[in-house]
């Protein structure tokens, strides 16, 4: 791929990095990204993976736009009130870079959808805000050998991490970290417990990071260990996740064979 003159001004703060420079512009511009739901945390992810130029962004979401949303989902608009939030994105999207294709996904994610749903793409982000939907993306994933940049956030905290236990080494799964579906009272969504708009800013713009740094292959990614944000307190740590061998996906003797929406260990 030759990048034209119009696209060396475009990503000129990207290529004059010498950690990225033309090669590591022209492997965003031909990577392929599919982010899973664009909410509070798809959308800062969706926003600075265009901007930044990844090649191809699938985007997978079967909700519409509601006014409760523009509090946080900065990729939607009040003018798109009841559109579904994957043309709304795209709007948004095609608007600040039309380099980039976009490929709408408008359904609901599940286990008979998912493989063929990952099928072609490099790296899948987890924007999505239910524990079936994550474990469903980590087993699809391991299977698929694609990397899962995951996050998630409640009232004024957020977490990330990358998985990549296809690997060998200590590169654990989400099992690894959560074996088991916690009861559905015990976290509360969103919308009962509430959050903090910019939180999901924090959150999905270092979501986005983690991508680009993956997709180059830069930096110590984020793989067996988990990065917890601290709103009130402004105070970020990392924890130290090891491989479970006795994790039901990734572990010694697995017992899960086939992506499925959540299993107990």
């Amino acid at each position: 791929m030759t990048i034209s003159d119009r696209q060396l001004e475009r990503y000129a703060r990207n290529i004059i990095l010498d950690e990225v420079g033309e090669d590591g512009q022209e492997k965003l511009l031909a990577s392929k990204v599919l982010v899973v739901g664009a909410g509070g945390l798809g959308a800062p992810v969706l926003l600075y993976l265009a901007a930044a130029g990844v090649g191809t962004l699938g985007i997978v979401d079967d909700d519409t736009v509601d006014l409760t949303n523009l509090q946080r989902q900065i990729v939607h608009a009040s003018d798109r009130l009841g559109q579904p939030k994957v043309e709304s994105a795209a709007a948004t999207l095609n608007n600040l870079n039309p380099d980039v294709r976009l490929v709408r996904h408008n359904l609901r994610l599940d286990a008979e959808s998912v493989d063929a749903l990952l099928a072609g793409y490099h790296l899948v982000v987890d924007g999505s805000d239910n524990f079936k939907t994550r474990y469903l993306l980590n087993d699809a994933c391991y299977f698929a050998r694609i990397p899962l940049v995951s996050a998630a956030l409640l009232r004024f905290d957020g977490q990330v991490s990358t998985f990549k236990a296809y690997l060998e080494g200590d590169n654990p799964c989400y099992r690894c970290l959560f074996p088991s579906l916690p009861p559905a009272d015990l976290i509360p969504r969103c919308e009962e417990a509430g959050i903090l708009g910019a939180i999901a800013g924090v959150i999905g713009s270092l979501q986005a990071t983690e991508v680009l740094k993956e997709l180059l292959g830069l930096g110590e990614s984020l793989s067996g260990r988990l990065l917890i944000y601290d709103g009130l307190s402004t105070t970020f740590r990392k924890i130290k996740i090891n491989r479970d061998e006795g994790c039901a996906l990734c572990g010694t003797n697995p017992t899960i064979e086939r992506p499925i929406p959540h299993r107990s260990a």
